[in-house]
């Protein structure tokens, strides 16, 4: 192996060293490579999804633990932090990732579809955070980082029901970051912009791939929030591609 090849390799830091962090939606897109970052930083991982079979995948291509998890359904909501507690021993970070989204006319979005948007991405977080938060009050200290995205705060047409969850999303965000830091929990919430994952090049092949970001520099941006001192809390971050086409 040459100088340079040595220089590429991926070294696991200690930054996160000791963290128990729970990630949904951890088996694909951006929940995958939050896993992989953080795993790399040295924090023991639970990568949680509705495909249960990717994220054990996932988990074992990074020595990480797995779970099913349905974000919106109360008892595995709460089963899901339980489950990491029992691992890990306490949880320290929660990241809500978990989203979908359905891209139609108003006239054409059916009430279910709406509902399964809503349920995933708006009652998933604060059914997790819930659970979560109750914990870390416990522990005495714990981080909370919800994934909106730039359609929290800006719209465009046919995406009524993923708006409608990202602006209540970013709003649930801060109102946790009130109510929690006395109990010094902290929320942050991370404006995402366009990605190259699945979630967006499976539903536009034809979009230019060259104005989207890899999900590592999300990643890696939800890893620099972590690692702040314990003084320190980002309620708000907004992480864009250079040639963001959803943001001026």
């Amino acid at each position: 192996m040459n100088a340079s090849e040595t220089a590429s390799v991926s070294v696991k830091s200690e930054e996160l060293s000791g963290k128990a962090i729970l990630v949904t939606g951890g088996a694909s897109g951006l929940g995958a490579a939050l896993c992989e970052v953080l795993s790399d930083a040295g924090a023991r991982v639970m990568v949680a999804d509705l495909d249960h079979d990717r994220a054990v995948r996932v988990a074992d291509r990074l020595h990480a633990d797995a779970i099913a998890l349905d974000v919106g359904d109360p008892a595995a909501a709460e089963m899901a932090v339980e489950a990491s507690v029992r691992q890990f021993g306490k949880l320290d970070v929660l990241i809500n990732n978990a989203g979908v989204d359905v891209t139609c006319s108003l006239e054409d979005l059916s009430i279910s579809d709406w509902e399964r948007v809503i349920r995933t991405n708006l009652h998933g977080p604060f059914l997790m955070s819930r659970f979560a938060a109750r914990r870390m009050r416990q522990a005495g200290h714990g981080h909370i980082v919800n994934i909106a995205s730039t359609a929290a705060k800006r719209a465009w047409p046919n995406a009524a029901a993923y708006h409608a969850s990202k602006w209540g999303l970013l709003g649930l965000s801060h109102a946790l970051h009130a109510e929690l830091r006395p109990f010094n929990i902290k929320v942050t919430a991370v404006i995402a912009g366009g990605m190259r994952t699945p979630f967006l090049l499976d539903r536009f092949p034809d979009i230019d791939i060259t104005t989207l970001q890899e999900p590592a520099n999300v990643a890696r941006a939800v890893k620099s929030v972590l690692t702040l001192p314990d003084e320190t809390v980002i309620s708000e971050i907004m992480v864009l591609p250079m040639r963001e086409t959803s943001w001026p």
